[in-house]
């Protein structure tokens, strides 16, 4: 079920938190949608390759990469485990690479913009934890809907999720 970010707007927009713009749609589906996980992380992509390892049970994983413009935090290969696992999505407030292969496969990915050179491996980063980037405050748990208008945030399930 497609579920428009504008009629959430229209209809719930006081109970909504909404993305500023920046981030931009790289994976095969446009729309996707879930509660969400979050990973805090700078430049090493460690704890995001731990977490699309785990069940994603429709979720969507948000990643605060710091804005970091000097590698990528996913690539194909952590996207197809993301669809392996069955993740919905995954949102990054940093880089991707394989954008071409990514944008063929069946998920949703947003990202600040493309660089070819992978992260570090150092194994550092925090999950499960509240982040605040676009002017929105993540919480694990909340619900998050993106589509080509843009992402929207609320802290319990959305009222279109519920049927």
């Amino acid at each position: 079920m497609k579920i428009a970010t504008a009629d959430l707007c229209d209809r719930y927009s006081d109970q909504l938190q909404i993305l500023e713009p920046g981030l931009g749609h790289f994976g095969g589906l446009r729309a996707f949608h879930g509660p969400i996980a979050t990973v805090k992380c700078f430049e090493d992509n460690s704890r995001v390759r731990e977490q699309l390892e785990t069940p994603g049970r429709g979720r969507v994983l948000v990643v605060d990469a710091g804005a970091s413009p000097r590698c990528a935090m996913l690539g194909d290969q952590l996207a197809q485990l993301a669809i392996d696992n069955g993740w919905a999505g995954v949102l990054i407030y940093g880089m991707i690479r394989d954008s071409a292969v990514i944008a063929k496969m069946p998920i949703g990915v947003m990202a600040l913009g493309t660089h070819p050179k992978k992260s570090l491996k150092l194994g550092v980063g925090q999950v499960d934890i509240a982040l605040r980037f676009g002017g929105v405050d993540f919480q694990p748990g909340d619900w998050l809907c993106a589509d080509e208008d843009g992402v929207v945030l609320s802290c319990r399930p959305l009222p279109a999720e519920q049927q």
